[in-house]
């Protein structure tokens, strides 16, 4: 019985003692639920587009509680509620737009809280144009978009321990695009916005 108390309590310990060290690297996967706009100016858009944000990501520690962290997310972003213009005759349909991205921000992670199994993350990120599509008449748009997206990345998560070298993530991002989202829009800049709310399993290595 005293043996067995003890290895609990050791095995206890193993699940919750997890702390970073410099030098560590993790390796992570994840998906997420996307909730995708535009803004122009001071004004954003009402009408959001929902999508998905599947990823992998490494995490250097490059101290106890900083590290370097840098993602690859295929990300649906763009907008619904808004419409296409027949440039022939002036007349405008009630259109979705959808624009795919490969997302890859580099970011600076703070880890804290008393096991530092909380974090804060934030830097730049580069999205490249996968496709770009409206769905009133499944018109191909990438030709008047810009093929890339460079903005600022950042997040709030937890990584909770569930075996020796295993934890699940449960994280809040969002990304603010700094670039115009079409090559020429009358002067209006289009910009993307994307709040994403991703799990997944993170791995010591």
């Amino acid at each position: 019985m005293k043996k067995l108390l003890a290895g609990l309590l050791l095995t206890g310990s193993c699940l919750t003692g997890f702390s970073q060290e410099k030098g560590k690297f993790e390796f992570g996967i994840n998906a997420g639920y996307n909730l995708a706009t535009v803004t122009s100016g001071t004004q954003t858009n009402s009408s959001y587009r929902s999508g998905i944000a599947i990823g992998a990501f490494g995490d250097y520690f490059i101290a106890n509680d900083w590290s370097i962290k840098a993602k690859f997310t295929y990300d649906q972003k763009g907008w619904d509620g808004g419409y296409i213009e027949n440039l022939d005759n002036g007349q405008r349909y009630a259109s979705n737009y959808h624009l795919d991205y490969l997302s890859i921000p580099v970011m600076a992670s703070w880890h804290f809280g008393r096991k530092r199994n909380w974090y804060l993350h934030g830097g730049p990120y580069l999205g490249v144009l996968l496709s770009a599509k409206e769905t009133a008449f499944s018109t191909d748009l990438k030709e008047i978009m810009n093929s890339v997206d460079v903005g600022l990345d950042i997040g709030i998560g937890v990584k909770i321990p569930i075996g020796n070298k295993v934890k699940i993530l449960f994280e809040l991002d969002g990304q603010s695009g700094f670039t115009n989202a079409f090559i020429e829009n009358q002067g209006i800049n289009v910009k993307n916005s994307r709040t994403s709310f991703n799990t997944g399993l993170v791995f010591d290595l």
